[in-house]
């Protein structure tokens, strides 16, 4: 019995703009600031390798002094309309009746909503009364891996079942208009909001690439170097600056046992299903994979298009090789980090 990736599908906010665009409202936003930090701080956002980026709000209210509660808000109203619109996008492109989904996985950590996300979309799209509830909440970027890994063995272990995974993330709900740090203006310029469903199932007549294998790994000690401080303001961001070369010194560890475990080496991957990071990482991992002779395109191209929309993204990237209609017997390695300090993995075969 295997378990199969049927569909992903996206759901983009109403609201976006243009890097050049949102240059304007940081001369505002920094104003009083030495003009040597401005110009840094343009640099940042203009050499982010992010041509555009979604937000659930108008920038307006993005840079808008509100508080905590004035943000979630807006979180909590924006995300159960795109949670709604990208699960119904996914089971449509599915040809599901939402009444066949046995398992139902949220995954968001840029705001806190409880209920979560499921509980509202089990009522928005009356899915069935026994539906089996999962929200994934503080996992960060690793989460979008994560659901498809608690998915994966929820049918294996349940043959004939359906589940959803559905990443709604809004990191603009989470800028802080006093918080002057780098991580807090690296974070504003590589990351945006949107949304992202998964369809998996064990039925034996349904397509789609099967998950061969999974696994987590975690670092130790590392705990400081990604996830979010609740501060009176909001979620305040944490991000190290060691993360790229964090990674790129275990990154033996993380890929090759993973396959040698499967009896493969990195060349009989076809498809790098990597999340984008930010363009550090992306440029760390992508030295460290074309010395295997492989490439990480759709991941800058995600990252170019739509900004890091934490858990969400791996879906957007793994949506696009999936409409690239893989050949049988092609293989997949989806790869993300995230707070813990952790790393995902899983393996596809078409």
């Amino acid at each position: 019995m295997s378990v199969k990736i049927i569909t992903v599908a996206k759901q983009l906010p109403q609201y976006s703009r243009a890097t050049a665009d949102i240059l304007p409202f940081l001369d505002e936003w920094l104003a009083g600031q030495e003009e040597r930090f401005i110009k840094k701080v343009k640099k940042i956002f203009e050499g982010a390798a992010v041509d555009k980026r979604y937000s659930i709000m108008d920038p307006v209210e993005v840079f808008t002094a509100t508080s905590f509660e004035d943000k979630n808000e807006i979180y909590s109203r924006e995300v159960i309309i795109l949670g709604e619109q990208v699960l119904q996008k996914a089971l449509e492109k599915a040809n599901w009746d939402p009444q066949t989904l046995d398992y139902i996985i949220t995954v968001s950590c840029t705001g806190i909503m409880i209920p979560s996300l499921d509980a509202y979309l089990i009522n928005k799209m009356k899915l069935r009364q026994d539906i089996v509830r999962l929200p994934v909440t503080e996992m960060g970027c690793a989460a979008g891996i994560s659901g498809i890994i608690y998915a994966k063995n929820f049918l294996k272990a349940n043959p004939g079942k359906r589940a959803a995974v559905i990443a709604v993330e809004s990191p603009t709900a989470t800028f802080q208009l006093d918080d002057f740090s780098m991580p807090n203006i690296v974070s504003a310029a590589i990351f945006g909001d949107g949304a992202a469903c998964c369809l998996l199932s064990s039925y034996e007549d349904d397509y789609g690439p099967e998950i061969v294998d999974e696994e987590m790994y975690h670092f130790y000690d590392a705990e400081h170097m990604m996830g979010f401080k609740l501060t009176n303001s909001g979620l305040q961001m944490v991000l190290d600056i060691e993360v790229p070369d964090t990674i790129s010194s275990h990154f033996g560890d993380i890929i090759h046992p993973f396959l040698q475990k499967n009896n493969l080496e990195i060349a009989a991957i076809d498809h790098m299903i990597f999340h984008p990071g930010g363009k550090k990482i992306i440029t760390t991992v992508e030295s460290l994979f074309s010395g295997l002779g492989k490439n990480i395109d759709a991941t800058k191209e995600v990252l170019k298009q739509y900004g890091n929309m934490s858990s969400a993204t791996v879906l957007y990237v793994l949506e696009q090789i999936m409409d690239d209609n893989p050949k049988p017997g092609e293989k997949g390695l989806m790869l993300s980090f995230g707070p813990g300090f952790s790393a995902q993995r899983v393996l596809l075969q078409w």
